[in-house]
């Protein structure tokens, strides 16, 4: 089992949601990937972990969310390739459904960081870690991204220095700041979803000397 804060997802309740996503591996005599898809469910109420189905597709380094009552798995690569596609899985009925091209239009790279999602209120946001470092929605009904504004923060390590996650009714977001020059430190910014371009606020400056950030921030 793969414990760390990107596999432990919230509901709307605020209750976690423990999950694997570590859903395929590398074969170290072939190097390719085996077609072992796993995943499980821990019950928070009876401390008991539930084996998922079999996903359709394997993958690795994908990102998870926990929306309108359903995991999602999204991204990742199989070999050298990037995978556009994501899965939704229904808890009633036990089940796996692939989405095409669902995480189109993102910005996830073989080396680069896992994508940076994070719900609020049943709306899926991502965070780009590329130059543009736009921050997007998910549209549900259509399948694809749609562009809110701009991050306050961007990555200079393909992602793994910035980290992006829901709190309450919030988004907030991990990073150097874009205005920065030699001065190294983080800022935590925060925005409530209303409808309007994002105005983050800035919640809080640390020095930072490090090359990635682990956020374990979870919900507050």
């Amino acid at each position: 089992m793969d414990m760390k804060p990107d596999n432990i997802l919230l509901d709307n309740d605020m209750m976690p949601k423990i999950t694997d996503f570590g859903l395929s591996r590398l074969d170290e005599k072939s190097q390719t990937m085996s077609e072992e898809r796993l995943g499980s469910r821990c019950r928070s109420e009876t401390h008991t972990w539930t084996p998922l189905p079999s996903i359709n597709r394997a993958r690795c380094a994908c990102s998870g969310a926990f929306m309108d009552g359903k995991f999602y798995v999204i991204g990742g690569s199989r070999g050298c390739e990037v995978l556009t596609c994501g899965e939704e899985y229904d808890l009633n009925r036990r089940s796996w459904r692939v989405i095409d091209n669902m995480s189109q239009g993102l910005n996830q790279t073989l080396t680069g960081g896992p994508l940076l999602l994070a719900v609020v209120n049943n709306e899926l946001y991502a965070a780009g870690y590329t130059e543009n470092s736009d921050l997007k929605q998910y549209d549900k009904l259509d399948n694809k991204w749609t562009t809110l504004g701009k991050l306050p923060v961007q990555s200079r390590k393909q992602g793994w220095d910035i980290r992006f996650r829901a709190c309450g009714d919030r988004l907030i977001v991990i990073g150097r700041p874009n205005n920065s020059t030699g001065e190294k430190v983080v800022e935590l910014h925060s925005w409530t979803p209303d409808e309007q371009p994002p105005v983050w606020s800035l919640v809080a400056t640390r020095p930072y000397g490090g090359k990635r950030i682990v956020c374990a921030v979870m919900g507050c």
